[in-house]
């Protein structure tokens, strides 16, 4: 699939939420917007990316991951004009879903970072590191929240840097590029 083809059909976090979100989705997305807290240093970071990113997000306003970490990602984006995201509704682009597919399920929230000019730099989505962690120790309760109820604090702290290492990680890979060097003459 030609993800950068995408960008243009991509929603904005308050555009995908009006789409799709009933008044008590919204409100879910708007309790945990609500409570992303995003550190100096995490700021101070964020401030730092040079390079263009394009965020492809694959999602549904019903999902209580998406519930918990799409709102993360808005806050990251409203941190550094670098970042630019596009919102997908998971059932309304089935090629998209099937594409991004992780462990042979249409898990959301997915993620394709791009590069300013399109090309697919990673993957990330489903669950962060940290939650995974948490599952793995606890391997009771549902697998997937439902964003009835929102995360403890800390749990959201560490999604919140899950999330920032991954962005890291690109922004590094971009910033690094021979490719993107030479173009920009840096």
């Amino acid at each position: 699939m030609d993800f950068a083809a995408q960008i243009p059909n991509g929603l904005s976090y308050e555009d995908f939420l009006a789409k799709y979100a009933t008044n008590e989705q919204q409100r879910r997305w708007q309790g945990i917007d609500e409570q992303v807290t995003l550190t100096d240093a995490q700021r101070e970071l964020l401030a730092g990316f040079t390079r263009e990113m394009h965020i492809l997000i694959l999602a549904g306003t019903w999902c209580g991951d998406c519930v918990s970490q799409c709102p993360i990602l808005r806050h990251f984006a409203q941190a550094t004009d670098t970042i630019k995201l596009h919102f997908f509704d998971r059932d309304d682009n089935p090629e998209l879903a099937e594409t991004m597919m992780i462990c042979g399920g249409k898990r959301v929230p997915s993620v394709v970072f791009l590069s300013e000019d399109g090309f697919p730099c990673g993957r990330y989505g489903d669950k962060t590191l940290s939650k995974f962690q948490q599952l793995a120790a606890d391997l009771t309760g549902a697998a997937c929240p439902t964003g009835l109820v929102n995360p403890a604090t800390e749990r959201l702290a560490a999604d919140v840097q899950d999330w920032l290492n991954e962005f890291e990680r690109i922004q590094l890979m971009l910033r690094l590029s021979g490719r993107l060097r030479e173009k920009h003459g840096d």
